[in-house]
């Protein structure tokens, strides 16, 4: 049965496969940033209030997506595995490049994360780093929490967390990549964008979600 609660989670689902928040989504499509917000989606009575046929058509020719597509998420949203929570570790990006917080494989180790409850991704080694001051803006702000999965394919365009041999760790937006080399282009217009030797490169994550 189709539900309200359905819907609501694949237009969640659908902001998440473009790591955008539900707020973010909104933005992409020319709507109202809080079109989709959490208090939109009950009247001040308690009833529910469904999203417009409208506001969905403009985010799937945002993203992109068929509506098969779409519906295909509501689908996968009526399935109870999916609605599962489990915690994820979770450290500041500042932090993130210190010794001891991941291991060989670029894996999340040690005893210095907390944890926050995140839907299932089928990836255990996911992670979530907080952003710590302005210079991403205007893509994330401080106190901002991106999610991270080791397990998600990479290509050109998607925005991804680095570290390099020297500790340093990054987001950046994945750019030309070569057999030999990698660039990476700031999020932030003021900062230049960076280009590494692959053997430079510890780690490249995806980033699948994020907190805006």
């Amino acid at each position: 049965m189709l539900t309200h609660k359905h819907i609501w989670s694949a237009i969640d689902a659908l902001a998440a496969r473009h790591n955008l928040s539900p707020s973010g989504l909104a933005k992409l499509a020319g709507l109202d940033p809080t079109t989709f917000n959490r208090s939109k989606r009950r009247t001040p009575e308690g009833r529910s209030r469904w999203p417009s046929t409208e506001s969905i058509a403009k985010v799937l020719q945002a993203t992109g997506s068929s509506l098969d597509q779409f519906v295909a998420l509501v689908e996968e949203e009526n399935a109870p595995a999916r609605r599962l929570m489990r915690p994820i570790p979770l450290i500041g990006l500042a932090q993130a490049g210190s010794s001891g917080f991941f291991d060989d494989a670029g894996f999340p180790a040690g005893t210095g994360w907390e944890e926050i409850a995140f839907p299932e991704l089928g990836d255990v080694h996911a992670y979530a780093l907080e952003i710590a001051g302005d210079s991403m803006l205007p893509v994330y702000r401080d106190g901002d929490r991106i999610i991270v999965s080791p397990a998600a394919s990479t290509r050109r365009g998607d925005r991804v967390v680095v570290k390099t041999v020297k500790g340093e760790v990054m987001a950046k937006q994945l750019g030309r990549k070569t057999m030999r080399r990698i660039e990476l282009n700031s999020l932030n217009a003021e900062f230049e964008s960076r280009v590494f030797d692959l053997d430079e490169i510890v780690f490249l994550h995806r980033i699948i979600w994020a907190s805006q």
